[in-house]
């Protein structure tokens, strides 16, 4: 398994590791198989999405907030009750196809780390299974 460290500068954000990922597979020299991407941070996410237009970044984040509130019924003392229920709304991981040593997107896809409680200093275990 291997790490990649993400730096997030506000709460809620998506951050582009798309080319990250990409660099990870070269340099381990990963050829066919699958790419497991996983957050192990309880108010992390890791999902695809559109990439061309930073509106749609911009729209999921602006409208997950309205979705779950900052502040609602929530018990848990630490205050970040709506980061773990965005976390579990997108989930932990993201299982990618590895072919011919490049990681196989659609045209406008792009690799997101979802933070919703930044920000943190985080890590992505990125783990390959050969074909």
């Amino acid at each position: 398994m291997e790490k990649l460290k993400v730096q997030t500068s506000s709460r809620e954000e998506m951050l582009d590791i798309t080319g990250a990922v990409r660099k990870l597979i070269r340099e381990q020299d990963w050829t066919d198989g699958l790419l497991l991407v996983y957050c192990p941070h309880t108010t992390g996410a890791i999902t695809v999405n559109e990439g061309a237009d930073p509106d749609v970044v911009r729209d999921i984040v602006v409208n997950m907030r309205k979705l779950v509130p900052l502040r609602g019924d929530y018990h848990h003392a630490e205050g970040n009750s709506d980061a773990h229920i965005k976390s579990s709304m997108f989930g932990c991981d993201q299982l990618l196809i590895v072919e011919q040593g490049d990681l196989q997107l659609g045209t406008w896809q792009k690799v997101y780390f979802c933070e919703f409680d930044g920000p943190r200093s985080r890590t992505v275990w990125v783990k390959h299974i050969p074909s």
